[in-house]
């Protein structure tokens, strides 16, 4: 009984510090790209939130500009990670941005267009390793499934089902990236991204910069919203549940 209640110790802790370090290392790339800018963001609602992006594991906050005064002072929106699927797309003006924003976004384009042999390798070893880990996550599923069903060990993890689907989320959710060939070839290189909104579909050309679990992004964008004709400059991320590379560009 005492060593049970020991492995059992010893099984939890593993996996809160095994969690705690996932969690602490899990922000979107994508996000990330667009941290300490002005964006907007466009809900599937049709509304629309502006403000400076802050990014965390937990999610994202959007500080305001400006502050309006009353009794219910509103100085940012939050949007947890539960709420990222109400997001269509976060939209990034390039005329918003201020010296230090557009020298940094102008660095991000020249290196995304006019990727180099190192940057190159260092993404395909990133992909390597995010390829072994997502194999490695598999055989832990297996390996817990099975493990479940032997004697005595199942009898301790049958009673650590919480702690076991709570760490294997985070692992799949701290993925970050599905290693996906077809969208890997186009990183880069302009792309068509087609985006779809109830019947409706949007198509925005651009240069395909990164994608993650959760999101795409395309940079120089030329984007006018709602089907109006005043279009402007602008990069896009938007849910991967929505946008899709249909097309290559030129």
């Amino acid at each position: 009984m005492t060593d049970t209640f020991a492995i059992t110790i010893i099984f939890v802790v593993i996996c809160t510090m095994a969690g705690a370090f996932v969690k602490g290392r899990s922000k979107d790339r994508c996000l990330k790209s667009f941290a300490g800018h002005p964006i907007t963001i466009r809900k599937k609602d049709g509304s629309f939130i502006s403000g400076n992006l802050r990014v965390e594991t937990s999610g994202m906050e959007l500080v305001y500009d400006s502050v309006e005064e009353g009794l219910n002072v509103k100085a940012s929106s939050i949007l947890y990670k539960n709420e990222y699927e109400t997001i269509y797309s976060l939209i990034r003006y390039v005329d918003e941005l201020d010296a230090k924003g557009l020298k940094i976004r102008e660095r991000d384009l020249n290196r995304t267009s006019h990727t180099n042999f190192s940057a190159r390798f260092i993404r395909n070893i990133r992909n390597f390793f995010g390829t072994i880990r997502d194999s490695l996550l598999e055989v832990t599923n297996l390996f817990m499934g099975r493990a479940k069903t032997m004697i005595p060990a199942g009898q301790v993890l049958q009673g650590q089902d919480k702690y076991t689907s709570s760490l294997q989320q985070q692992l799949v959710g701290a993925a970050g990236t599905s290693y996906e060939p077809i969208l890997e070839r186009y990183v880069g290189r302009k792309v068509v991204l087609s985006v779809s909104k109830d019947t409706k579909n949007a198509e925005y050309s651009g240069i395909l910069k990164d994608y993650t679990t959760d999101f795409i992004e395309i940079m120089d964008v030329e984007y006018a919203e709602g089907g109006s004709q005043n279009f402007q400059k602008a990069d896009l991320v938007v849910s991967r549940t929505l946008g899709k590379v249909r097309h290559s560009g030129e």
